[in-house]
């Protein structure tokens, strides 16, 4: 990447890497080997019929190519931009040994942009009477459950607690990875399908899982996520300036949006900003603060570069932008001054070696707990000793309360938008199968003259 455009993209929030032309996509597509026993299934969590809807771009042939896409994926504009995919499918491909391995990502993306952009004739909807079915919450689980139980004829309503649906695909995504009007596209495909979405609306708080039964739900999905976050607890811990990472890629998503003044977004230019964490939410609070502004950005990991959950691109983009990283070590002090305002970061390496850094902000990336407002004002719903809900293989998902299914990070399954999206189709097929034995026992139960 060329210094001119590292330099502009990091104080950019417009999204960095770039999307195929029609004719780079079907000369990518022309590429695949379109093997017999395709390696980068494999390596998808949902098992996409990848070589398949390749073969079709190649031709030419969009509509096909999003058919079967749809058949397996609901967020295919999501995933085509932000999905592990060197770790996954083109991880997997068989060219990628050579290092020409077939770019499945930018691939999706085309096809689904191309689909968004020219609004292509939609599938076939069967009628909705199979059962009616509620979903907390709007993240990746929850637009999974909503769009592969609509398509499979069942009356799906959403109940989000923000003003808009899209969860940590709206809110914890910087857009420049993801821009959120293309989150707002794919939501709308779902409203397509049929499903309902109430926002500004809390179960828990608005409505209990028992209001939801009272108004003829025949199962309820949890997708809620982990709401509570981890406490940094060292010396200086709690004082002001250490903050939750994604709070403050929520806080920086609102700004973008025009919803939040700039002084009301956390760093500010010129600021010295330390990320903790080695994560893809630690590299997206590192490049956010670098875009807006702050004079040096510091991610401290305990591990090494070889042990971080972060992609290694998302690495490399970010090293370019500036960010510099501290490896096998820890904050173990933070220091304030009289008014209670952040001064200095204590930085201890593997060694035992200590040295002082002035700081003005810790931005906390060391990922969160299940919140309980839903558990604790529902009979039934047990959870681990770390506040995990518990849930069972069969039907795959449910609770220990019946009817009431759950998945995603409530139950700490999932680490991405991908896994979430597998372990919820998983889900799917345990609520379908569910609702199915109800309405069959209500059948046998009903009187032969009924």
């Amino acid at each position: 990447m060329e210094e001119k455009d590292i330099e502009q993209k990091k104080n950019s929030f417009q999204e960095v890497n770039e999307g195929y032309t029609m004719h780079d996509a079907i000369e990518e597509a022309k590429r695949c080997l379109h093997c017999k026993i395709p390696q980068c299934k494999k390596g998808c969590p949902i098992s996409h019929d990848i070589p398949d809807w390749i073969h079709e771009l190649s031709m030419g042939n969009l509509g096909n190519a999003m058919h079967i896409i749809n058949e397996k994926s609901n967020l295919p504009a999501v995933c085509g931009r932000v999905c592990p995919h060197e770790k996954q499918c083109e991880g997997h491909c068989v060219l990628a040994k050579k290092g020409k391995g077939i770019r499945v990502g930018k691939l999706e993306r085309f096809v689904a942009d191309f689909d968004g952009d020219m609004g292509l004739i939609r599938e076939k909807l069967l009628p909705k009477t199979r059962g009616k079915v509620a979903v907390i919450g709007s993240g990746p689980a929850g637009l999974t459950i909503a769009g592969d139980l609509s398509r499979q004829g069942f009356t799906v309503e959403m109940f989000e607690m923000e003003p808009e649906p899209g969860g940590v695909l709206m809110f914890g995504i910087p857009e420049y990875r993801l821009p959120k009007d293309i989150v707002r596209r794919e939501i709308r495909k779902m409203e397509e399908l049929g499903v309902v979405i109430h926002c500004n609306t809390t179960i828990g708080k608005d409505l209990t899982v028992d209001d939801l039964f009272a108004q003829g739900f025949d199962a309820i999905f949890m997708g809620t996520g982990t709401g509570k976050p981890q406490k940094l607890d060292i010396p200086g811990g709690d004082i002001k300036g250490v903050r939750q990472a994604i709070w403050f890629l929520r806080r920086v998503s609102l700004y973008n949006e025009g919803n939040l003044d700039r002084k009301e977004v956390v760093v500010n230019k010129g600021d010295r900003c330390f990320v903790i964490g080695c994560g893809n939410t630690a590299m997206d609070a590192a490049r956010t603060a670098v875009r807006l502004g702050a004079g040096s950005v510091d991610v401290v990991y305990r591990r090494t570069i070889n042990d971080m959950s972060a992609l290694r691109s998302e690495y490399d983009e970010a090293v370019a932008e500036g960010v510099h990283f501290n490896w096998e070590s820890n904050i173990v002090e933070i220091h304030s001054d009289k008014d209670g305002k952040m001064t200095e970061v204590v930085i201890e390496t593997k060694q035992g070696e200590r040295r002082v850094e002035k700081a003005d902000y810790v931005l906390m990336a060391l990922g969160s707990k299940p919140a309980s407002r839903i558990v604790s004002t529902t009979e039934g719903i047990e959870v681990d000793d770390r506040g995990y809900v518990i849930t069972r293989d069969t039907p795959y998902g449910m609770t220990t309360r019946k009817g009431v299914f759950a998945g995603g990070d409530v139950v700490n399954r999932p680490s991405t938008v991908v896994l979430a999206m597998h372990d919820a189709k998983m889900v799917a097929e345990g609520i379908a199968q569910y609702v199915d034995a109800i309405k069959l026992l209500e059948t046998i139960n009903k009187p032969a003259n009924a």
